[in-house]
Order: structure tokens, then C-alpha cells, then sequence
């Protein structure tokens, strides 16, 4: 991926596999403290842009942005996140606590560095991480990449809420319309990228001179509502209704 030195990467799926597990895991544990006001700043960096940012405050005028040239962003290994207003950006506080849960899971807080190395937004892991004895993902973990959303934690097939009852019939979701074929396109992709659906049941539709995407099968409204909520919660269109299949 291609990404320019003054761009920064707010994908998680830039991440390696188990620093992305690692992440929606910590994300997982402070939503049920109730931390839910955090968000991603910086997953991947490219070694030309850990260059620029060295140079911020040293070569080039502006703030010193960080200590070394050597960062585990650029293997893909280590996050940057912020806090949510009405707190401040890097709320020390919010940050601690994210900290003490992260040393639970094995991943490293910058927070605990010393005085020189201090980085209290950095989150990282090892090469060898796996998640601890008792930890796994117990849902969805939908990670903010802006502060004007929430973590959400959506647990699957475990409430009845969300199960909902099963009255017999099945139900897609089918979305508002998109003005281009690549857009809807997209959208599917996101869908399969956050495990929302599987694309291989996707179907993309004309509707005029627009263009939908209607999804596979749920065994009850309220699993396709839930999974409309979590589209919309993500970005990946504004409408969407549950149809019978």
C-alpha cells in the first residue's frame, strides 16, 4: 500500500493479524469498563514517513512529534489512539486506564516508558503476542477512527435482543442506493472486511440509474437490523432496510 509521508493511516486492517486482534481486544475490555470515548489516530506507518515525522521539531520547524526513527508502526505492530471530547485529546487519565488494561493483555503501553521515551497514546506488541489465557473477542468490536464515534461491542448469537425471534422466515438487508456501481462495490468489500457479511452472498443490483446491494440470508429481522446498525455505525451508507428474503 502506497500511502503518502504527510497521510495518516487510521486502517486497522493495515495491521499485522495479531496486532488487529491485539487492538479489537483492548478496545474490547475498556468498552466493558465502560471506556468507550477512545479512538484510532495511526495504525501503519512507511519508514519515509517515520523519517518526516523525526524531522518535525529537529530539521523541520514545528513540535517534536516523536523520539526515534525506529518505530514499530512501520512493522505493523503498534497503534496510536486519542480521546474523545469533551475530554482532552490525549486525557491522561483515560489513557492510564487504557494502559492497565493493555498490560493485561501482553501489549506495551508508552505511557509506562521512561521520561525520554514517553508516549502515552502508543500502544504496540511483540512479535510473538498471543492473546492471553481468558481473552478472545466475544463480538463485534467496531473501532473509532474519528472522535465522533463511540466503541461499540456488539455481542452475536448471546442476547435474545439481538437474536430476536425466529418467526420462521429469513431476511436480507437491502441498502439505499449508491450513485455508482465501484461505490456499492465498496460497500461490499467493507462488509467483508468487517465481517458484517459474507461477500459471497452480496448481491449488487441495478436500480436505474443507481446501484444497491442486497445481502445473504438472516434467520430474524432483528440479526439484519443488527447488522444494519453496525453498517451504519462503520460509515458504510447512511440507509439500509431488512427485507423478507
Amino acid at each position: 500500500m502506497s500511502i503518502s509521508i504527510t497521510t495518516t493511516c487510521r486502517d486497522l486492517a493495515e495491521l499485522t493479524p495479531a496486532a488487529q486482534l491485539a487492538c479489537r481486544l483492548l478496545f474490547q475490555e475498556c468498552v466493558k469498563v465502560g471506556i468507550d470515548d477512545i479512538f484510532i489516530t495511526e495504525t501503519f506507518r512507511s519508514q519515509a514517513r517515520q523519517n518526516y515525522l523525526y524531522e518535525q521539531g529537529r530539521t523541520r520547524p514545528g513540535s517534536k512529534v516523536t523520539w526515534t526513527l525506529i518505530s514499530n508502526h512501520t512493522s505493523r505492530r503498534a497503534w496510536d489512539i486519542a480521546v474523545a471530547p469533551p475530554r482532552n485529546l490525549y486525557d491522561i487519565s483515560t489513557l492510564s486506564k487504557v494502559g492497565a488494561i493493555a498490560k493485561k493483555l501482553g501489549i506495551t503501553w508508552g505511557g509506562y516508558w521512561s521520561s525520554s521515551n514517553y508516549d502515552a497514546p502508543h500502544f504496540e506488541i511483540p512479535t510473538n503476542w498471543q492473546a492471553p489465557t481468558g481473552y478472545k473477542l466475544e463480538g463485534t468490536v467496531n473501532i473509532p477512527s474519528n472522535s465522533k464515534m463511540r466503541v461499540q461491542l456488539i455481542v452475536n448469537d448471546k442476547e435474545q435482543a439481538l437474536e430476536g425471534v425466529n418467526d420462521g422466515k429469513l431476511y436480507r438487508v437491502q441498502s439505499g442506493t449508491f450513485t455508482t456501481q465501484a461505490q456499492a462495490n465498496a460497500a461490499k468489500q467493507a462488509l467483508a472486511r468487517y465481517n458484517i457479511a459474507n461477500p459471497d452472498y452480496v448481491r449488487i443490483v441495478q436500480d436505474g440509474d443507481k446501484w444497491r446491494f442486497i445481502t445473504g440470508s438472516y434467520k430474524t429481522q432483528a440479526v439484519a437490523n443488527n447488522a444494519i446498525s453496525e453498517m451504519k455505525h462503520l460509515g458504510i451508507l447512511v440507509y439500509a432496510e431488512s427485507i423478507l428474503a
